[in-house]
């Protein structure tokens, strides 16, 4: 198929999930419309920087949130080295025992969630690169030469929405304003709660930045918590970090 036939049938697709919301395109419908048109059993977006805290941005399913805060949470998996090596990474059993090598604690929790592939597509232009398109299915084997094809435009669409989110997103979809930027403000949100609790931290510990966000994470997988709830209570004074001794909580007897 050519790649321009292609583009504009994933936009149409993504643009029919958009439209039954009654909303402009974004990257839900993204994630959405990659799931009912490939072999995989959820989706889920992460924006990513080397110089601000990463954070999700949509998932399909309580199992693809799930994954998108595990690797961010440990700084290890498919997303993480698909960001960073600005290559995609596909995964067709997450039980071959060269992953448990290379994601030694990822690997076994991701197969305790059922994903047994993972596919992490980097949404990337030219040297821009804002994050990541996760995609994972519940049986062991890779995706064909067309899904494939089909899953990279999946990506570089929602490369283009997240680019232009300021915008509005593409032209020419159905429009909620009021959704548009709740959504916008939520996802957002992740970034500038981590951030702020991040900063908080390297007061409490008396670290930089890069050992706050560390230290944040590795509290947040120790307990088994999502790093943005971790963040949530670390910026709303619940918890609080000390250098030499493990964190507390400031609301143990309410």
């Amino acid at each position: 198929m050519k790649a321009g036939n292609r583009s504009s049938r994933i936009m149409t697709l993504v643009a029919e999930q958009a439209a039954q919301r009654g909303a402009r395109v974004d990257l839900r419908d993204v994630c959405t419309a990659a799931v009912a048109a490939l072999p995989v059993g959820g989706a889920g977006i992460s924006a990513m920087s080397t110089s601000v805290a990463n954070y999700p941005l949509c998932s399909t399913d309580g199992t693809s949130e799930q994954l998108e805060e595990l690797q961010l949470t440990l700084g290890e998996g498919p997303c993480v080295d698909a960001f960073t090596g600005s290559v995609p990474i596909l995964t067709p059993d997450m039980a071959d025992s060269e992953l448990q090598d290379s994601w030694p604690v990822f690997a076994t929790e991701a197969l305790t969630l059922g994903a047994v592939a993972i596919f992490a597509l980097p949404l990337q232009i030219g040297a821009i690169s804002p994050g990541v398109l996760d995609l994972y299915a519940s049986k062991p084997g890779p995706l064909g030469a067309e899904d494939l094809a089909d899953a990279l435009a999946f990506a570089d669409l929602a490369t283009l929405i997240l680019l232009d989110s300021v915008h509005g997103g593409p032209a020419g979809m159905p429009d909620n304003k009021e959704e548009e930027t709740g959504y916008a403000l939520e996802a957002n949100g992740y970034r500038a709660e981590i951030d702020q609790a991040t900063g908080i931290l390297t007061v409490q510990l008396g670290v930089g930045i890069d050992e706050a966000f560390v230290r944040l994470r590795a509290h947040a997988f120790t307990h088994g918590h999502r790093i943005t709830h971790v963040a949530a209570d670390v910026v709303a004074h619940r918890l609080r970090f000390r250098p030499d001794a493990e964190p507390y909580r400031t609301d143990q007897d309410r």
